[in-house]
């Protein structure tokens, strides 16, 4: 089984404030101090940056709700076992376990940037990678004595994958995740870039909070994880992904992933080096598309790695919101939400998280450049 990759906190917070310039950073910092390096994933895991969304961003008044399903197939209501299918799950992925869920709407695909544009032109909303980010919440992340980052550093920005021209040791990750001035969900690869002409592709660079209000104002929420899966298995039974259990690049392409080297070779087998349009694959059995790949999706429910045994030996486990706080192991400190999916950087030589029951993580106030979200309604 290969590891589950995460960025330490420190490491994280080095990459996410410096990135480039990390010797102004680590200068004074004896090597005692520094984490051991792990595996990382195609998410990040960027500690907190900023504190909670005040009242004035947290609730909207310009509601969308005209049309409340548009764009939304029903999911049947309905039980599963929830967790592991094959050799490649990671120990957060035990044990498998039943659940049921009520029926819910889901949105057909992951939210665009056109409609995130017409939230944003309708409620002035600002981003968090818009936003400076805030020491006095960030250092309580990390661990005492952390020295604080130059001034210059600490600007609006956000995580852009960067690609190098050659192989390179997937346990640094600084080699193709650059923390670029300006980077936000209209400006996806930093300042100079933007989403002329991308009306529907997924829009990115947008943290939990950002996805929170947007689901409020769209008059929805964010799935739990429960539902996020029953949904992605589109019917299925025990399958490793939403088509069933046929590999990833075996037959004509499935979803948008990333074919050959990681991460410094794309084949491009299929079409997409990056992002892709929504709905440029086959959907899955209830009609979902992208259940599988193109970018992470945000989940409502707290990340915790135990979870799931907590949970596997109580009866019913109807529903279920996930665990009452946040714990992650490699960054003890850290709030995490649970993310889902994978995305276009998943390779099985990296990260297989297009697999239906993967589960992955990220700080509430994190934006990536391959992190999105659906929503679902009750009723």
């Amino acid at each position: 089984m290969k590891k589950v990759i995460y960025i330490p906190i420190f490491s994280a917070i080095l990459l996410s404030v410096a990135c480039k310039q990390k010797p102004q950073v680590i200068a004074n910092t004896p090597k005692s101090a520094l984490p051991a390096k792990k595996a990382i994933c195609c998410e990040s895991n960027i500690p907190s940056r900023f504190p909670s969304l005040n009242s004035k961003q947290a609730v909207l008044e310009n509601s969308n709700t005209g049309n409340l399903h548009k764009g939304m197939v029903w999911i049947k209501a309905g039980a599963f076992m929830m967790g592991a299918d094959n050799k490649q799950a990671a120990p957060d992925e035990y044990p498998k376990h039943q659940v049921s869920v009520t029926g819910f709407w889901m949105d057909i695909t992951e939210v665009t940037n056109a409609q995130f544009a017409s939230f944003v032109k309708a409620t002035g909303y600002i981003t968090t990678a818009e936003q400076k980010p805030d020491w006095s919440e960030l250092k309580k992340q990390l661990p005492p004595g952390t020295p604080k980052p130059a001034d210059s550093l600490l600007v609006p920005a956000s995580l852009v994958f960067t690609p190098p021209h050659h192989a390179v040791s997937l346990n640094d990750y600084s080699q193709w995740w650059s923390w670029k001035k300006g980077a936000s969900w209209k400006h996806p690869q930093g300042a100079g870039s933007n989403i002329k002409g991308k009306d529907n592709y997924p829009v990115v660079q947008v943290s939990w909070y950002d996805a929170v209000v947007y689901c409020k104002w769209a008059g929805k929420r964010l799935p739990t994880e429960a539902e996020w899966e029953w949904a992605a298995r589109g019917g299925l039974e025990n399958k490793v992904y939403p088509w069933g259990n046929e590999p990833v690049d075996a037959g004509k392409p499935k979803a948008n992933t990333w074919q050959g080297h990681f991460p410094d070779n794309n084949t491009e087998k299929d079409k997409f080096y990056g992002l892709a349009p929504v709905g440029s694959f086959a959907a899955n059995g209830y009609g979902l598309y992208d259940t599988a790949g193109n970018v992470w999706e945000w989940c409502a429910d707290y990340y915790n790695n135990t979870y799931y045994e907590k949970i596997a030996g109580t009866a019913g486990n109807k529903d279920p919101n996930g665990p009452a706080e946040s714990y992650d192991p490699d960054e003890p400190n850290a709030k995490k939400r649970v993310i889902r999916g994978g995305s276009f950087l998943c390779n099985d030589s990296y990260c297989s998280g297009y697999r239906v029951s993967r589960r992955m993580k990220s700080t509430e106030d994190s934006g990536m450049e391959h992190l999105g979200f659906r929503c679902v309604a009750s009723k």
